[in-house]
């Protein structure tokens, strides 16, 4: 017992010799390593432990105890020591100068300008009592055309060539040609009315579309952001009403608004809706020339609307018989186009810095 209580006072005055000298925290760690560690000198000695008899072994174990705790302080002392050293360093080093310049930051992000665009249509309609609705952009057949009075043999499917998903990815007795990427945004209203059951329905329908076809003016990848409206007594006035504000409030308080007949499959009647030209003020003149903009016209074609057709709206569960409703549709990279004066689509997709960082 005596040889341990020796080889433990020993221990003990070794290691307030080492730590003392420890120069840095590499070296305190090692001095906890070579003491405490698993394999270090406090264990060998606690080794002989197992020779002793069982009454000397309680003494010696708080003679370790006490060895072990005395060289834990140590080391943290040390360590505080080390710090204290280091704070004293700084403090007594150069002051720093203020008056330098400051550092150039990386340069911060925005907002891509699409996305600039949808949230400022979004918000815009938002305010008129519109609510945001979203679906799926892996659609059926059924919501992106039936529903939506566009049958198998309809010649305006061929209008909106499509993106079908392959037979051999669809589930067990998935029909040929039912799941398609959406070629608009129009089957969330089919969804929307479904959901809700019964007047009042009033959203916008915001969200990537998709068509197969690729060049100055069109992208394989698009967004659309499609409006419905539908209650009791809803009249083409409403539709009129709600779209010229519309145009007031993203192209300028005097944007006039003109309405084409035209023809949907899913709105009757159908109608065109352009827009006095933003550049040359509708007067389709510009520095003494036809406006390149409008191409002499004044005007700006931007979308498209009608009155919701009753064989939507008994699609969509509600009763034509007592509701009616109007819907309208847009392109998100038309609207952006026309805003900035930007004339090729492409550039919305290339991530070339220096078209993004003009907005």
């Amino acid at each position: 017992m005596a040889d341990l209580i020796g080889q433990l006072q020993s221990l003990a005055a070794t290691a307030r010799d080492a730590v003392a000298g420890a120069a840095d925290e590499r070296a305190i760690e090692e001095l906890r390593v070579r003491f405490l560690g698993k394999k270090g000198e406090l264990s060998a000695v606690l080794r002989g432990m197992g020779a002793l008899a069982a009454e000397e072994r309680p003494r010696v174990g708080e003679v370790a105890n006490r060895v072990r705790d005395e060289v834990e302080a140590l080391l943290a002392a040390a360590r505080a020591r080390l710090e204290d050293r280091k704070l004293e360093a700084e403090l007594s080093g150069p002051p720093i100068d203020v008056t330098l310049p400051g550092r150039r930051l990386l340069p911060r992000g925005h907002r891509h300008p699409l996305t600039r665009a949808a949230d400022e249509i979004t918000a815009i309609f938002s305010r008129l009592g519109y609510e945001v609705a979203s679906g799926p952009e892996i659609e059926l057949d059924w919501y992106n055309f039936e529903a939506l009075n566009i049958p198998a043999d309809h010649p305006a499917r061929d209008m909106q060539d499509t993106f079908y998903v392959e037979e051999g990815t669809l589930g067990p007795g998935a029909r040929r040609g039912s799941v398609l990427l959406r070629t608009h945004t129009s089957p969330v209203q089919i969804r929307t009315m479904k959901r809700l059951g019964r007047p009042p329905v009033r959203v916008i329908c915001p969200g990537r579309v998709y068509r197969s076809d690729y060049d100055q003016t069109h992208s394989p990848m698009f967004h659309q952001v499609e409006g419905l409206c539908v209650d009791e007594g809803i009249t083409f006035a409403d539709l009129k009403g709600t779209l010229a504000a519309f145009a007031r409030a993203y192209f300028g308080p005097a944007t006039r608004t003109r309405f084409r007949p035209s023809y949907f499959p899913f709105t009757e009647p159908s109608a065109e809706v352009d827009v006095s030209c933003s550049i040359c003020g509708g007067s389709g003149q510009k520095s003494g020339g036809r406006c390149g903009t409008c191409k002499g016209t004044g005007w700006l074609e931007v979308l498209g609307a009608g009155l919701v057709h009753p064989r939507v709206l008994e699609n969509g569960g509600i009763d034509p018989t007592r509701s009616t409703g109007f819907a309208f549709g847009m392109g998100v990279e038309r609207l952006a186009m026309l805003k900035y004066g930007i004339d090729d689509l492409r550039l919305f997709f290339e991530n070339d810095l220096r078209f993004l960082e003009q907005f």
